[in-house]
């Protein structure tokens, strides 16, 4: 069974979006490496607002998810203290909806790694301030 990663837009868009200035990287990224990819609810529609613009990579990305290519992690409504507190913590960033929800998810999974085009998962800490490695540098 392949090791558990989580999983931010910026990746999902550039994979899906022929072109998306990262989808050579990240595509070869994903032939290179075989990661169980873990996301959010809040993770899925802002990757599908950037796909929106091409309803064929839209599909694909759809077509992806329903096969399972990402696994779609609970966040709830008992974790809207938590997001607050992250989204106050980060406020220089600051932090958005579904960074704060991938903070959770590793929270909760125990999961410690990304896939991320974003600097901020370099700047969040986990409880103890352990780090969640973004392993695409």
């Amino acid at each position: 069974m392949p090791d558990r990663i989580l999983i931010d837009a910026g990746p999902l868009v550039a994979l899906f979006h022929s072109g998306d200035n990262h989808h050579k990287r990240v595509k070869e990224f994903f032939i290179k490496n075989h990661y169980s990819f873990i996301s959010t609810l809040a993770v899925f529609t802002e990757t599908t607002y950037f796909l929106s613009v091409n309803i064929n990579a839209l599909r694909d990305f759809y077509e992806w998810v329903m096969h399972k290519g990402v696994i779609i992690s609970d966040i709830n409504q008992n974790d809207i203290p938590r997001i607050v507190e992250l989204t106050e913590k980060y406020s220089d960033l600051p932090m958005d909806f579904a960074d704060a929800t991938l903070v959770i998810a590793a929270e909760k999974s125990g999961i410690r790694k990304i896939i991320s085009l974003d600097k901020d998962f370099d700047i969040y800490r986990l409880p103890g301030r352990e780090k969640i490695k973004n392993v695409y540098k």
